[in-house]
């Protein structure tokens, strides 16, 4: 059976040889007629050449072990490589705008445009196979680099569909100034579908807040909850490409010795790591409680209990990350 990284390295080198085949076939389209929104549709597979191989060179040092200079592992250069693709995207979409001017105050004979639509088909088939594969693979291995990849191969079979439309109207009508106008406007598109991949890079190098994996943990742990854990909070849940970081508070009976509170820490662990295929690394801070927990605490035959359980406190995406214990409005926390 092949591991993810092996997925990985296989679809992402199939991304890589598909857009080189890719390139040429759309180029060769061009020069057949010279058709403006075929260069468009060109211009961008140079784009996905370039990318494809940063991001195979990225899943490369993503795959890399820990070191003593990287602690964390090299699992954020796949974030890097998402935001490198989004910046060439965005290259990519104003260079089409500035032909698309040019061709509009310049515009030239089209032909043989049967045989450019019949190839930008092609493309388009072949890039919608890949995408939808790559993006399955990258969901599958939590890699923003697979899946940045395949969305971008996604928006170049729109970019196709859309240059086949313009070509045929072109064909139809015979009207050349519609040639460079659609073309125009699939470029603000390309744009903003630049803007979006590079955004969401950022977004991942600053740690922003991933909600579905934020929400995957909190969920875990309702499922899995144990009686013993008596409160979780100040929960934080960081990515390094496909590699997860979780640390929190977890709220502890105070009398329990070391060893008890060293096994129910590997408890909680084991009960996060089961959860995802990737490799988790947890750390855990564990507070003693005070008797404003008991109302909510459900360990068993409790010998210090000051008040009787009263109710759960539900654990939610919004609640746990806060760097207080949760004391319902029943009781307030002693001095």
């Amino acid at each position: 059976m092949q591991s993810l990284q092996q997925l990985k390295y296989r679809w992402m080198g199939i991304s890589l040889g598909l857009s080189v085949v890719l390139l040429v076939v759309k180029f060769a389209a061009y020069f057949l007629t010279y058709s403006t929104a075929i260069l468009t549709d060109a211009v961008e597979s140079i784009v996905n050449v370039v990318a494809s191989g940063f991001a195979f060179y990225s899943i490369y040092l993503a795959g890399l072990p820990r070191d003593q200079n990287h602690p964390y592992g090299h699992g954020k250069v796949e974030f890097l490589s998402s935001g490198f693709e989004g910046a060439m995207i965005l290259s990519a979409g104003l260079v089409i705008i500035w032909q698309s001017i040019l061709s509009f105050y310049e515009p030239h004979a089209l032909s043989n445009l049967d045989w450019g639509i019949a190839l930008v088909g092609v493309t388009a088939a072949a890039n919608a196979f890949v995408g939808y594969r790559l993006i399955e693979t990258g969901k599958r291995a939590d890699s923003l680099a697979l899946i940045a990849d395949g969305r971008h191969l996604l928006t170049d079979v729109f970019s196709s569909v859309v240059v086949m439309v313009a070509v045929t109207l072109v064909w139809a009508t015979g009207l050349t100034w519609l040639d460079p106008v659609l073309s125009m406007v699939l470029a603000l598109v390309i744009i903003y579908n630049g803007f979006q991949l590079a955004r969401q890079s950022v977004a991942r190098l600053m740690d922003e807040t991933d909600a579905p994996t934020l929400d995957r943990v909190v969920t875990l742990l309702n499922v899995h909850k144990d009686r013993n854990w008596i409160d979780v909070h100040n929960l934080r849940v960081q990515k390094y490409g496909a590699d997860l970081h979780v640390d929190c508070h977890l709220t502890l009976p105070y009398y329990w010795d070391l060893n008890c509170v060293h096994d129910e820490v590997h408890h909680f662990e084991d009960t996060i790591k089961e959860g995802f295929q990737s490799e988790v690394e947890i750390f855990v801070h564990t507070d003693p409680c005070v008797k404003a927990c008991c109302s909510y605490c459900r360990v068993a035959d409790c010998p210090v209990r000051a008040f009787a359980f009263v109710r759960d406190v539900d654990w939610t995406p919004d609640n746990l990350p806060l760097n207080q214990k949760h004391f319902p409005p029943l009781l307030a926390p002693e001095n």
